[in-house]
């Protein structure tokens, strides 16, 4: 993937000036993070107004944003889609789960910009645990004390005040599993990042050595194989690997996701026309891992093009158990608003989101994907002023 280990190095770098720089309000209207990316003069400025907008739940405008660091139009060969017509569809979701119960380590990437990505493995949490998992690690999390309180809140790391990613720890303690964080060292890139993390999953997986671990993971550490940035010369994946002895069922969810235009997208997403996230399966069992040759992971996840209900991306609820509340006009005092939906009694603990939408008018339809429970909606103005909060039932 081109400059991914750019990128991951720079995110890496810049972790805690961007904590130090972050502004006051976490989440932001539209505009506001678009005067911010206009007026930046660091390198990586797209890369964190991507992650801004994704944090505010401005999910096209995210990728949109972290397409602008460079991208190419991609194309397959001849040879390459001759093999790819060796594989037949597969849904993602039930073909991870049913492969799990002969797994006992798996490990999924993300992109940190994209939520959709959060969103597929919240999706997987329930039919693992079915299937014995019991232990969830996380790179985004660092906070110890996460699984007695059961909640994530701002102090529980950077990725972890996104919305989804707050939704996935909380979904995954709400089943039963342990969530762990496994980040390396401040100050550690590069190689010694990728052993750092791996040996601190080793040894949680040591002190548990009769359970199956979920890992969900940045970029290119999902890696087994080859990795991109040959200074690592193993990602966090393969030294996992080597450290443990066993072989993990690593899944790729990065390379074959859609982009802010659909000339940048693979073409293995048009080929495959699909209406939910894939994977391809040969005849003898063999996963689509890329073009023929390629080490890197087990799979690669074929996702498709959104489509939006009410406004909203259909990818919100596939999978997962969530529904459509519309936000009533005669709650809404002012415009532009911002309306932010947290679990009962977490928004005055520091708790994250659950969703948030943007209303930009009047006419605009407020449509939350939320799933079921109890929510305190928080309703601020553009100066970020609360003007109104309600309690609602999700049922």
């Amino acid at each position: 993937m081109k400059n991914t280990a750019l990128f991951l190095c720079l995110l890496a770098l810049v972790h805690v000036k961007v904590k130090a720089q972050q502004k006051k309000e976490t989440y932001q209207f539209a505009n506001d993070i678009n005067k911010a990316i206009a007026k930046d003069t660091l390198a990586w400025k797209y890369q964190m107004g991507a992650t801004a907008y994704s944090f505010s739940q401005h999910f096209a405008k995210a990728v949109q944003t972290w397409d602008k660091n460079g991208v190419a139009v991609p194309k397959i060969t001849g040879a390459d889609s001759l093999y790819f017509k060796k594989f037949k569809a597969e849904n993602a979701l039930t073909y991870i789960i049913n492969r799990s119960k002969k797994e006992r380590l798996i490990i999924i990437n993300e992109a940190h910009h994209e939520a959709r990505h959060r969103v597929f493995t919240t999706g997987l949490l329930q039919g693992l645990y079915n299937n014995g998992y019991r232990l969830l690690g996380l790179e985004a999390l660092a906070d110890t004390l996460i699984n007695k309180r059961g909640f994530a809140v701002v102090e529980s790391g950077f990725y972890t005040q996104e919305p989804q990613m707050a939704n996935l720890i909380a979904e995954a303690l709400k089943i039963g599993f342990t969530v762990f964080g496994y980040e390396a060292e401040e100050g550690k890139n590069g190689k010694e990042r990728e052993i750092a993390q791996a040996k601190n999953i080793a040894k949680v997986m040591a002190k548990n050595p009769n359970a199956k671990v979920l890992i969900h993971c940045g970029f290119d550490h999902v890696i087994e194989g080859t990795p991109g940035n040959k200074s690592w010369e193993k990602a966090m994946a393969g030294r996992l690997k080597e450290y443990t002895h066993i072989d993990p069922f690593t899944i790729d969810q990065v390379a074959y996701s859609p982009k802010g235009e659909v000339k940048y997208n693979s073409p293995y997403i048009s080929l495959t026309h699909g209406e939910m996230p894939l994977i391809m399966v040969a005849a003898d069992g063999q996963t689509f891992n890329g073009p023929e040759g390629t080490d890197r992971t087990d799979c690669r996840i074929i996702h498709p093009v959104e489509q939006l209900n009410g406004g909203r991306p259909d990818w919100l609820s596939q999978g997962v158990r969530r529904r459509s509340y519309t936000v009533p006009k005669a709650k809404i005092n002012t415009y532009p608003a911002l309306v932010l939906a947290y679990r009962v009694n977490e928004h005055e603990k520091n708790g994250i989101p659950a969703d948030i939408i943007e209303v930009s008018n009047k006419e605009a339809v407020a449509n939350l994907i939320l799933a079921k429970g109890t929510y305190q909606l928080v309703i601020k103005n553009a100066d970020y002023q609360i003007t109104n909060q309600y309690q609602q039932e999700i049922k």
